[in-house]
Order: structure tokens, then sequence, then C-alpha cells
């Protein structure tokens, strides 16, 4: 299957209410240049911004969007994505999550973090990504249903359990994209306050990201389980997310007229 189909697939089964992101980290120039110059239209910042609102226009409008250190406006993703240095600026802007300054630069130091500085970072619909680059990460922003039938088939399909996220202050999108790439692992978290705001996630999703390297084996995991049944866990048969009344409920049931 390609990223397009995988993508219809992912939308119609789960009910996506945003497209799948699929986040890129360039490291290398050639890469790079061969995205720049094959994309059909990349879209970039006119003015800096966070990398949650980058990837707005890859969720919800459907754009390839491409930043580098110069369009993010994120002192978070900045340290994340190791285009920061620790200084004071950051360690006073967690001052209002933590008992004092002291446990704001530990906790910020603790945040995950890329070892070497990308030349510059790609989010786009997962579907448009066929022919430009293999995903580092996949992020979906999801209701909570939704994130369980990710995580579910993700532990099933790569043999893996108990699942532990990693949920940092303030870091939600940027943080927890670099964990999954970094550690190669699944990773699910709330909305930051910062993601929270200018993220655009006042509906309440839920972020799951997984690794690219392990993504095409938990989406063959719910291929499986559509061929067997459904793409629904809670209801296996129903459509997912399937009939949203309580289990073997003998009362509410609905016959043909």
């Amino acid at each position: 299957m390609t990223y397009n189909d995988m993508q219809a697939v992912l939308m119609k089964e789960l009910r996506l209410y945003h497209y799948p992101v699929a986040v890129k980290f360039f490291f290398n120039e050639n890469e790079l240049e061969a995205f720049l110059q094959n994309a059909p239209e990349i879209h970039t910042p006119l003015k800096p911004m966070t990398f949650c609102q980058w990837e707005i226009a890859a969720r919800m409008q459907g754009q390839i969007v491409y930043g580098d250190v110069d369009g993010l406006g994120c002192g978070n993703a900045r340290f994340c994505f190791g285009w920061k240095d620790l200084d004071d600026a950051e360690i006073k802007g967690h001052a209002k999550y933590v008992q004092d300054l002291e446990q704001a630069k530990r906790f910020v130091v603790s945040k995950p973090m890329l070892e070497i500085k990308p030349l510059g970072i790609a989010v786009a619909p997962l579907g448009s990504i066929d022919g430009l680059y293999e995903p580092d990460t996949v992020h979906f922003y999801c209701d909570n249903m939704q994130a369980y039938h990710l995580a579910v088939d993700y532990m099933a399909a790569t043999d893996t359990h108990p699942l532990r996220p990693n949920i940092t202050m303030n870091s939600s999108a940027c943080g927890g994209n670099v964990f999954s790439f970094v550690e190669q692992e699944f990773n699910m978290l709330p909305a930051c306050s910062g993601s929270y705001n200018a993220g655009k996630t006042e509906r309440g999703e839920i972020n799951v990201i997984i690794p690219g390297s392990k993504f095409e084996a938990t989406f063959q995991r719910l291929m499986d389980r559509i061929e067997k049944a459904s793409s629904s866990i809670t209801r296996p048969g129903d459509g997912f997310p399937g009939a949203d009344i309580c289990k073997n409920c003998p009362l509410i049931i609905f016959k043909k007229k």
C-alpha cells in the first residue's frame, strides 16, 4: 500500500477528524534538496511560529509544510530540536509549572532532545509523502478511543507491553515527536499548555506518536483485524467506533422494521 492508501484506510476506519501528520527531520543536504525539488507544493511559515502551529496546516488543511530554525518561534521546540542551548529564558519560562527555578532547570534538561541539529523539518499529511520521504514519526491528533485502538495495535504488532509514554512539561508536540524518534517508541500524551492554545487542540485531542520504523507494522495489524472482523476492538464486527453503548446491554437493541 502507498501512504496515500494507508491514510484513506485510517481516516475511514478510525473515523479520524485530522489527517495523520508525517514528520521528517532532515539531516542530509541531498535528501533535503530532493524533497524541496520534488514536493508538489510546499508551504513555509510567513512569520516564526510554534511547531504545533506548523502541524495545524498539515492535519487540518492538508498542506505540506517545511520549516527551519528561522521559522520556529517557540523556545521549547527549538530546545528539543537542538536549535537552542539551555539559557535563563528557557528555565524561567517553566517557572509557573514548578516549585522553584532549580526544579525548572532539572525538568527542562530532562526533556527529549535531538543530539544533531536538523537542517529543517517537514510536516505533511501522511497521504502526501509518497515519493518524497519516509516519515521519522507519524503524529495523530485523535480522541480517547481512537488513541486506544492505535496503542493496542502497536502493542500487538511490536510485541510491546506495557507501553510507557513520555510526558513532559510544555513540549507535547515537539518533545513528543523527538522522544518517539530518538527512542523508537510509541508515545501518547495530552496537549501541553502551549499546544492546547497555540496548536488548536481545544477539542481535547490526544497526541499519539508512532515511530516511522514501526508504523507499517502497526497499520498491518489494523488491516489484519479488519480482515477477521472489523476495525473496532470495542465491538468486533461493527464499524469503528462501534455502537457507543454498554457492552451486551439487553435494552439498547435495534432491529429491522
